[in-house]
């Protein structure tokens, strides 16, 4: 066992560890970074499946902060892949020499703070332990797989993966796969995998609405244009509300005529993007029952005109509201006009069992395979903390913590009360938007926050020092960063008042913690935009950080 001392440590090398790791060398804290994987990427290391795909922007899929890297990165279409994500992250490791303070292949497994002084005590998988000054866990909000409760799920003899671990390489071809899940990866996977496979039969609990990506190469005068424009893009992105690059509605749905309603949907249907059809059509989509029923009867009706098979497009248009976390897609609905393409339709006829050679459903059917993938999602949120042993003042877990106060609660998605100087990475009530500018912002008022408490801690033990109380004791115990209970309150207030005035709890989905049986449902995300979240982190430095305890 091998025992060291550093002023911080990031655990998690995905787009929000990096960025902090950048921060911390550059604030000029003894850092280090241990990642579980073999090299950098978070989710995108992991989340390898055919057809991957961010779906925001490739112009603002990435970090701001280092404009001459905005400019000169080479990328060639409106959106990036898992493949080219990766090899951006790595890019960046190494144009700013980060990865001599990694570690990969090494996993925390229990984290202790230990109150006299004042320090996080790290254990990891390979034995090493930290004792660390601060604590940032960068777990991710996504990256929990999460296998769903069916009967004979070990039984199966064939090829078995979830798309949250994929492996390196698969082939497919001439084999009969079942994909069970259609969300956003479950629509990628169907999408990519169909014109491959012998066979692919869809296995959905709930169809879904889903939009055209839109996806296309970038001209040079497209991307010459995006270089001068970089500032005003980012600026815009800042204070937007999902930072997915894309103008926002201004006016009601039902505030123009049907004919011009109808034709601002179908060049939304056109433009392409999912979040372009929610947010940037209308301001009252995911307010309004009246202006989503709009919505949706619109994309019932794309359904119908590109899905041949009148049973199949029956199957697969949504019944319920467009109220979950927006769709884009490459082509998936044209997917089921392939003769080898196939649905089952949980509502009417589920699962009974999962057998050796296949999946059995409640009528007598038999559907026999040669692959299975799992496109269930996440424990998302939460997930990758309530795993980890993570003990604040007293000894209590993060998990008793939460256990005890009902939901996931958090400062802003980043500080929970008896967790002094452990700072999250889009941790519960983090806002719901595109992950690289969510993460900036956070990680930057982590940094506003450790720098204003060091010179709080400086000033105290300079003060001691002068008056002959120079015994060290504050100067190794280093500062003290804690939120207060009753800023949580009132952020998780404020979380609770915004999705509460949307359409989104009307339905399950992960956004709200109901993906996953057992779990209680909570806000876990800020749905009010990440421009107001920024607002609100200005206002508390502008207030003198009075949502924390004093700094000590």
């Amino acid at each position: 066992m091998k025992q060291s001392h550093f002023d911080a440590l990031v655990v998690g090398a995905g787009f929000g560890g990096i960025y902090q790791l950048h921060k911390f060398v550059k604030l000029g804290l003894n850092t280090k970074l241990i990642e579980m994987a073999a090299d950098v990427g978070g989710t995108w290391y992991h989340n390898r499946y055919p057809g991957a795909m961010s779906d925001s922007y490739s112009m603002v899929y990435r970090y701001s902060w280092d404009k001459d890297d905005l400019v000169t990165y080479p990328w060639k279409n409106r959106y990036v892949h898992q493949p080219e994500v990766l090899k951006y992250l790595q890019h960046v490791v190494e144009r700013h020499d980060l990865r001599r303070y990694m570690q990969f292949n090494t996993e925390l497994t229990r984290a202790n703070y230990d109150e006299v002084h004042n320090r996080w005590v790290v254990q990891t998988s390979t034995g090493d332990v930290y004792t660390v000054r601060y604590l940032v866990t960068a777990l991710g909000i996504l990256s929990r797989i999460n296998y769903p409760d069916i009967p004979g799920l070990k039984s199966f003899k064939g090829e078995m993966y979830h798309t949250g671990k994929w492996p390196k390489a698969h082939e497919f071809r001439d084999k009969r796969v079942g994909v069970i899940g259609n969300g956003s990866t479950g629509v990628q996977v169907i999408t990519a995998l169909g014109p491959e496979v012998k066979s692919l039969t869809s296995f959905q609990r709930r169809p879904q609405y889903s939009v055209p990506s839109g996806n296309r190469a970038l001209t040079k005068e497209e991307r010459d244009d995006i270089n001068a424009r970089y500032d005003e893009i980012w600026e815009f992105v800042r204070n937007s509300t999902m930072g997915v690059g894309l103008p926002e509605g201004s006016r009601p749905t039902m505030s123009v005529s049907a004919e011009e309603r109808e034709q601002v949907f179908e060049d939304a249907w056109q433009g392409g993007n999912g979040f372009r059809f929610m947010f940037s059509t209308f301001n009252d989509i995911i307010t309004s029952e009246e202006a989503n029923e709009e919505a949706c009867k619109f994309l019932r009706r794309k359904i119908k005109d590109t899905v041949k098979d009148p049973e199949k497009a029956r199957k697969l248009t949504p019944t319920e509201i467009f109220a979950r976390r927006p769709i884009c897609d490459s082509g998936y609905f044209e997917q089921f006009n392939r003769s080898n393409v196939d649905l089952a339709l949980l509502s009417e006829n589920p699962i009974q069992t999962i057998t050796e050679k296949g999946v059995l459903m409640q009528d007598g059917t038999h559907y026999d395979l040669d692959v299975l993938i799992f496109a269930t999602g996440f424990d998302a949120v939460d997930g990758n903390w309530t795993r980890t042993t993570i003990k604040g003042r007293g000894g209590k877990s993060l998990k008793e913590h939460w256990d005890k106060s009902g939901s996931p609660t958090s400062l802003l998605g980043s500080f929970v009360p008896d967790f002094p100087n452990m700072f999250m990475l889009f941790g519960p009530s983090s806002p719901f938007g595109n992950g690289p500018p969510v993460l900036e912002a956070q990680v930057d008022f982590i940094i506003d926050v450790v720098q204003q408490a060091e010179k709080t801690s400086k000033k105290q033990t300079d003060s001691s020092t002068t008056n002959g109380v120079a015994d060290g004791a504050l100067t190794s115990r280093g500062p003290v960063v804690e939120a207060l209970p009753s800023s949580v309150d009132a952020w998780v207030q404020k979380c609770e008042s915004v999705a509460n005035g949307t359409l989104f709890p009307r339905l399950d989905n992960w956004i709200l913690g109901k993906n996953v049986p057992g779990k209680t449902p909570s806000v876990l995300v800020w749905l009010g935009g990440i421009g107001q979240f920024r607002k609100y982190l200005q206002e508390i430095a502008e207030g003198g950080y009075q949502t924390f305890e004093p700094f000590s």
